[in-house]
């Protein structure tokens, strides 16, 4: 029997405590933030120098690397570690595109492979997407896209035929989060080879939500939504294709919260895909999500405002539950499906069995056996949970049921609650 750690409530939010380990992680990122500077040339000319290469492709991306540069200087509130941190991280997605535009370069037959019919998870966090995720990408039939491979896509010339080093760093980057963040495990946990979701290769387009929920940039993020994103989707498909071609042709399982407020152009990228669509009462949802973005902002912020940053975040939860409200009905009636986190919770072999009819894939004893392995080697809430506080947040729950209503009518709420 697996005995689980209490649950904790988090009392350092607004003033964060690290452990006395963590210090010397934080004093060295602190260091090589202060040589390094937050301009598009700076890291251009760092990826540049890291690979020897200096075609990136589509120039579109360029605008939106001064919009982010320019967010990260004035917007985040980035202490010495921070610019650091997100020097190494814009640098990589910078390097991965490098990388990417070389192979299509050298093999431009990639161009040919086809990704054929993806079964794509929609929803925010909080909402069984994750372990979902997880238990689809546990199916050998099936290709996720692992963590370690989201970080670097696509090797050097030199690690083509290795991909331990890859690996290594990828769980040095784990050990450091988990030495500066120890609790966040308790709400997210990763793993070198856990499923992780594709607004990672988004990122090496400078677009997408990755650098909005790591970082407080309101601008960057606003830049986003009033572009449209079918070119960084296009990109994104030739990630996959370039994926699939240095490592086998299998379908595909993807995820990712962002789709919710970008369905029609998600179809009209993949428009073969079954789409997965996990919901959840969003005063649930925004109580823990909030909770674990405020945690999390403690990596790389000088200082922490838990009240704004959960207000923010309560704001883009509407905006994208409200794009699902808005767009769900785009989506073909014979490849969606509608997954309530409750029912999940209650049968998730049966809820495992009614998506795999719907996209036609075989559910059989094999892939369950499989998944049954993950459940046993992974089994949730190992690490403890959270109690998770609103109030303590500066939101109202009332306030979120209310502003929210037509979508928890729609989705969430049981048949008995309807009015």
């Amino acid at each position: 029997m697996i005995t689980r750690p209490a649950p904790i409530r988090f009392t350092d939010l607004a003033t964060p405590v690290y452990p006395e380990a963590a210090q010397p992680i934080r004093d060295g990122l602190a260091g090589y933030g202060a040589t390094v500077s937050l301009t598009p040339e700076a890291m251009l000319a760092a990826a540049t120098a890291r690979t020897g290469l200096d075609d990136y492709g589509d120039p579109a991306f360029m605008e939106r690397l001064e919009v982010l540069s320019t967010g990260l200087r004035e917007d985040a509130g980035l202490s010495a570690t921070g610019v650091g941190i997100v020097f190494e991280q814009v640098v990589g997605n910078l390097v991965n595109r490098l990388r990417l535009q070389a192979l299509l370069t050298e093999h431009p037959e990639i161009a040919d492979e086809q990704i054929t019919a993806p079964i794509i998870i929609c929803g925010l966090p909080r909402t069984g997407t994750t372990h979902l995720h997880n238990l689809l990408a546990a199916d050998p039939n099936l290709r996720p896209l692992p963590y370690w491979e989201s970080l670097e896509p696509f090797p050097a010339p030199e690690e083509r035929d290795d991909e331990q080093p890859r690996r290594d760093r990828c769980a040095a980057g784990l050990a450091m989060i988990d030495a500066v963040m120890p609790e966040f495990k308790r709400m997210h946990d990763m793993t070198v080879d856990h499923a992780h979701e594709e607004v990672q290769l988004l990122a090496n387009d400078i677009s997408g939500m990755l650098f909005e929920t790591t970082y407080h940039l309101p601008g960057f993020a606003e830049h986003y939504r009033s572009h449209d994103q079918r070119p960084s989707y296009a990109y994104l498909k030739r990630n996959l294709q370039a994926l699939q071609w240095l490592r086998g042709r299998r379908r595909w399982v993807l995820k990712s919260p962002q789709h919710l407020e970008q369905l029609t152009v998600l179809a009209e990228t993949f428009p073969d895909a079954t789409f997965v669509l996990t919901h959840r009462d969003p005063v649930e949802v925004i109580r823990s999500m909030a909770t674990m973005i405020v945690y999390a902002s403690r990596m790389a912020c000088s200082t922490t405002n838990p009240a704004a940053l959960a207000a923010y975040w309560c704001n883009r939860a509407d905006d994208l539950l409200s794009g699902c409200l808005r767009d769900r009905d785009a989506l073909p009636p014979d490849r969606t499906v509608d997954i309530r986190f409750d029912d999940f919770m209650a049968d998730e072999m049966g809820t495992l069995a009614s998506i795999y009819q719907l996209a036609g894939q075989p559910f059989d004893d094999e892939v369950r056996t499989a998944m049954a392995d993950f459940l046993a080697a992974n089994p949730r809430g190992r690490y403890g949970g959270v109690e998770y506080d609103l109030a303590g947040l500066g939101l109202d729950a009332e306030v979120i049921a209310a502003r929210l209503a037509d979508y928890r009518r729609r989705f969430v709420a049981n048949d008995e609650e309807q009015p």
